[in-house]
């Protein structure tokens, strides 16, 4: 089995479009480049941030096989409504060699089921024996991995040596808890930008993955790294990381809305990326008033980034 991929901060890439609202695979690759090169550990493609309802399977599979034929360590999410559509993406990993697979739960058919919820799960597994593999638990997705169930799963699938837990704080008290405290060897990852603090700190998350990272990557890792640090017991890093959690807030909760594709895409063409201007569904946009909101937000972190990263200390040592 390839070495554990599930350290680290990672963002989930969103999927570029050509003006004719097709995948943009090269501008997909470019920027799981500039992503490494930034300091990310690894990528991920086609978790919700990817769009995955959005494409086909084949306009998938190709996304993921673009970005590890550049040589980029991508985690490939196997978000699907039936299990075959699953397996073949799980599968398909495997024989691209990705670092890793993001196991979703079946959704809209049975999708409350714990029986169908585990054979599910074990499907996926069992098609990338040899790719490291987390539980993606999120309330969107309408189904609450519990420990039990994690444990059944771990001890038939050695693969699978990790959490990702898209909740909030309780949520990822009770991973941390239940699942990742029991077995050193299980590996938790905070999976919403706004507990990456508690993640870290009180819940012994080992890595991030990131939505507000895509546009502010030495943010979110500058961000991670200072949460490390408070985890150590450093009193300075703890006060700049809550400092840190504080002012990035309002950007940091785009991620838990229906529309967090809508405002991080904003966020890279405020960049100066036009090729995230687009949206597969015409009909997809802000309002005026949401994009008028996440402009200001997003001018008012930056200043104020620039003004308290200037502090030194800890702050200068982490970036």
């Amino acid at each position: 089995m390839s070495t554990n991929v599930f350290t680290g901060t990672m963002p989930a890439l969103m999927t570029p479009c050509n003006p004719d609202r097709t995948p943009n695979f090269d501008a997909l690759v470019k920027k799981g480049e500039e992503m490494i090169a930034a300091g990310m550990s690894a990528v991920v493609y086609c978790g919700s941030m990817g769009d995955w309802p959005l494409l086909t399977d084949e306009q998938r599979m190709e996304g993921v096989a673009r970005l590890a034929a550049a040589g980029l360590p991508v985690v490939v999410g196997t978000g699907a409504i039936n299990t075959k559509s699953a397996v073949d993406h799980a599968r398909h990993a495997q024989e691209i060699g990705a670092a890793g697979l993001m196991v979703i739960p079946r959704v809209l058919s049975r999708g409350t089921s714990v029986a169908a919820q585990k054979n599910h799960f074990k499907a996926i597994l069992d098609a990338a024996p040899d790719v490291p593999a987390i539980i993606y638990n999120s309330p969107y997705y309408g189904f609450a991995t519990r420990a039990e169930l994690f444990f059944a799963l771990r001890a038939e699938h050695k693969n699978l040596i990790g959490f990702k837990e898209f909740g909030g704080k309780d949520d990822l008290r009770y991973a941390a808890e239940h699942i990742t405290s029991q077995d050193d060897q299980v590996t938790l990852m905070v999976g919403v930008d706004t507990e990456v603090y508690h993640g870290f700190v009180n819940c012994g998350a080992t890595g991030s993955i990131t939505g507000i990272g895509c546009a502010l990557p030495r943010e979110a890792l500058l961000l991670a790294r200072l949460s490390k640090l408070a985890a150590e017991g450093s009193a300075e890093a703890r006060l700049r990381a809550q400092e840190l959690t504080d002012a990035i807030h309002v950007l940091s909760t785009f991620d838990e809305g229906p529309d967090l594709i809508l405002y991080y895409k904003h966020l890279l063409v405020l960049n100066g990326e036009e090729n995230y201007r687009l949206h597969f569904n015409e009909t997809d946009e802000l309002s005026d008033a949401q994009r008028n909101y996440c402009e200001q937000q997003y001018t008012l972190f930056r200043s104020w980034f620039a003004d308290w990263s200037a502090q030194g200390g800890i702050i200068a040592e982490c970036m």
